[in-house]
């Protein structure tokens, strides 16, 4: 029985390696991983320049309000994106603002500022460029000119210059965790981890719709073209069912492993490029990022996290498999298999989406029971370890309700899967798999 156990396991999994398919679409998504990684240096290829600084010209007609304006720039900037070195590239602009406007025209890409001292307004701005201001850049500029603004009103009081600097000193804050486990240093940092453990999370989520759709196709194909009758005259339904879900569950881990493969060799065309991709000038630096987590104290939680996380995710895979196997046993065609599994893959979004938005409900009862449901909680446990919404206690039951769950799908699965995988018409089709689990 072993043997063709193994035999049926190896001629699955050889149809779908050796497939011409298989070798094109992990060439495209090595390509295309590389290609999200360095995205930056592809667009500058065609014209892009993402270290280019933005020039902004001011035209001050006030009492020197231009080194205010250029450090209030600064600061927002650090503020908004984190970033160690300004994107923009103020200068003070002593020509009219008409040979101004002329300038704006010829380099298009910049940005005149003229600031004007108004007895009503405190301060009059003209702000002009050639087309439509950046979202992020626009926000910086306002927040900016607010400031300045403001200091022109102070300084508009008779104020001395000791006086308004004290009034823009930042408070020192003395930050106290009374949870001796965590450090005030590391206090967003579980935070932006749960942040980035979706994104870590996305190609489990997809393999698992891959995974049921693959079962699912290959089982009705067999039927379809009655080559199921031939196996089963030569092999018991629960070896066959077994071949399934050992050969759709490895091709599943190779294809995680590579992608995880793809991931390395893009991270490391990144590093030899040397660009910064579009993300981290945003602020979000993977590099920078690793580097934090790989110096923190998070790290030890990872060391056992990461591991339970395979398991779990190993576990729901089968799960996924085993319900894929059962559902396609019972169906006759390929459209019904595929109405069929609709309902596994809202469950899959559904937890996938809640692992996004898992900080929003923090300290909610439903999301921690939620996290111990079957088929999600390899998606939402993760997340909400991290949070510290849930015990590694918590995580290791859900685990366990994993096992459980497979060994019931296993119990009763295989008596649907015998009476479901000869069966070609869909007649009092539920009427005999009620009749199956119940014998």
């Amino acid at each position: 029985m072993k043997n063709k156990l193994w035999y049926l396991t190896k001629v699955s999994l050889s149809r779908k390696i050796k497939s011409k398919w298989f070798l094109v679409v992990n060439i495209i998504l090595l390509v295309a991983i590389t290609a999200i990684f360095n995205i930056d240096s592809l667009i500058g290829l065609f014209g892009g320049d993402f270290n280019e600084k933005q020039k902004i010209y001011i035209i001050d007609h006030t009492d020197g309000l231009y080194p205010s304006f250029k450090e209030a720039v600064k600061q927002t900037e650090v503020t908004l994106n984190d970033k160690k070195e300004s994107s923009y590239d103020i200068k003070l602009y002593k020509k009219s603002l008409k040979e101004g406007k002329k300038k704006i025209k010829k380099d298009e890409k910049s940005i005149l500022i003229e600031l004007q001292p108004d007895e009503k307004d405190i301060l009059k701005v003209k702000l002009i460029s050639n087309n439509y201001i950046d979202t992020i850049d626009s926000q910086i500029l306002t927040s900016a000119l607010t400031s300045v603004r403001t200091t022109l009103a102070i300084s508009s009081l008779g104020l001395t210059e000791e006086q308004i600097s004290k009034l823009y000193e930042q408070p020192k804050i003395e930050r106290i965790i009374l949870d001796k486990t965590k450090k005030s240093e590391e206090e967003n940092m579980e935070m932006m981890m749960t942040t980035i453990f979706p994104i870590i999370i996305l190609p489990f989520f997809i393999l698992s719709i891959y995974l049921v759709q693959m079962i699912g196709a290959e089982v009705n194909d067999e039927k379809t073209t009655r080559g199921m009758e031939i196996i089963i005259s030569n092999v018991s339904p629960k070896v066959h069912f077994a071949s399934k879900i050992l050969a759709g569950n490895a091709f599943v881990l190779l294809q995680g492993s590579l992608l995880l493969i793809d991931s390395a060799i893009a991270f490391a065309v990144k590093k030899i490029i040397g660009s910064s991709t579009i993300v981290a000038s945003g602020g979000f630096d993977v590099v920078e990022i690793i580097k934090t987590v790989l110096g923190s104290s998070l790290m030890n939680q990872l060391v056992y996290i990461i591991p339970l996380m395979l398991i779990s995710m190993i576990l729901t895979f089968i799960a996924y498999s085993l319900v894929a196997g059962i559902l396609a046993s019972m169906t006759t065609n390929t459209e019904d298999f595929q109405q069929i599994q609709t309902p596994i893959m809202l469950v899959s979004l559904a937890g996938y989406y809640l692992a996004m938005m898992a900080g929003v409900f923090e300290g909610a009862t439903f999301i921690k029971v939620l996290s111990f449901v079957p088929f999600i909680s390899a998606i939402l446990g993760p997340s909400l370890l991290m949070l510290g919404q849930i015990t590694i206690l918590d995580f290791v039951i859900g685990i366990g309700i994993v096992i459980i769950t497979n060994f019931l799908l296993v119990k009763y699965g295989l008596k649907i899967y015998k009476v479901g995988i000869l069966n070609y018409s869909s007649k009092n089709l539920w009427k005999k798999m009620f009749k199956a689990v119940k014998n």
